[in-house]
């Protein structure tokens, strides 16, 4: 079972691109990002006729989530518990029934800036209620994949020029605690276990030429409960999409589990 994810940066501003890669690399678990899409307007035609099942948590203009499967989707649960004030479209999970069934949550984390106010407060108390859901999640002790846009820089070695994210809120030392609270409950990082080091990079902006100088930073991340981390073959980053015409400013990343 391939699983990937991909923070698309517009449905509509990416329709050119996303049915091709899915030909091409044929995942068959799709975790989509900021797809600023309702549910209503969500283009799905182009996907179902790929074969692809459609969830979505849209929003009108920002955010929103969406699970393409090829395999059947059930008890589909929209919105991250635990805030039911929290009108923000940025958490989608089902499960995949596939050989072996698998969880999977499709989720944008807030980016947080500026910091600090308003907007990182919202992150970490995000951040928070993430972490609450991994843990019932972890509890069933079935495989788990928790995948999407974490806008959380783990390490230095996951930027080019870390000093140059110091006092934002991706790179912030509270996020980052944050991010290993949630790490450290079990999950493996499948990208970081099987390419460790620097020079792995998911996100690269569109100013000052970032991508033709590889100026990028990890924030895509793909972490797998121990049950999932025990069918892992494979994974890796889709870092070609980013040289294609009209590109988002993130690539996919993806995992293969034996499932």
């Amino acid at each position: 079972m391939r699983i990937a994810s991909w923070n698309v940066n517009g449905i509509r501003a990416r329709l050119h691109a996303i049915p091709d890669w899915l030909e091409s690399a044929r995942p068959d678990v799709a975790l989509l990002q900021e797809i600023k899409s309702t549910d209503e307007a969500f283009p799905q035609g182009p996907f179902e006729d790929l074969g692809y099942r459609v969830e979505t948590h849209g929003q009108k203009g920002f955010n929103g989530v969406a699970i393409l499967s090829r395999l059947p989707l059930e008890d589909v649960l929209r919105g991250l518990p635990g805030d039911a004030e929290d009108v923000q479209a940025r958490w989608i999970e089902a499960t995949v029934t596939g050989r072996q069934a698998v969880r999977v949550g499709c989720l944008y984390l807030p980016n947080g800036n500026p910091a600090p106010g308003p907007k990182y407060d919202y992150k970490l108390a995000w951040m928070a209620r993430a972490g609450m859901r991994a843990a019932a999640l972890l509890a069933t002790e079935e495989p788990l994949v928790l995948g999407g846009d974490w806008n959380v820089i783990p390490a230095p070695e996951d930027a080019a020029r870390p000093q140059a994210w110091v006092a934002d809120a991706l790179f912030l030392p509270e996020a980052r605690a944050a991010f290993r609270r949630i790490l450290h409950m079990g999950l493996t990082d499948a990208v970081a276990t099987l390419h460790p080091g620097p020079g792995h990079y998911t996100f690269w902006d569109y100013q000052a030429g970032a991508w033709e100088r590889n100026d990028g930073i990890r924030i895509d991340h793909l972490l797998l409960s121990p049950q999932a981390a025990d069918l892992m073959q494979d994974a890796g980053i889709a870092t070609e999409l980013r040289a294609a015409e009209r590109p988002s400013d993130h690539v996919p990343v993806w995992v293969e589990l034996d499932a």
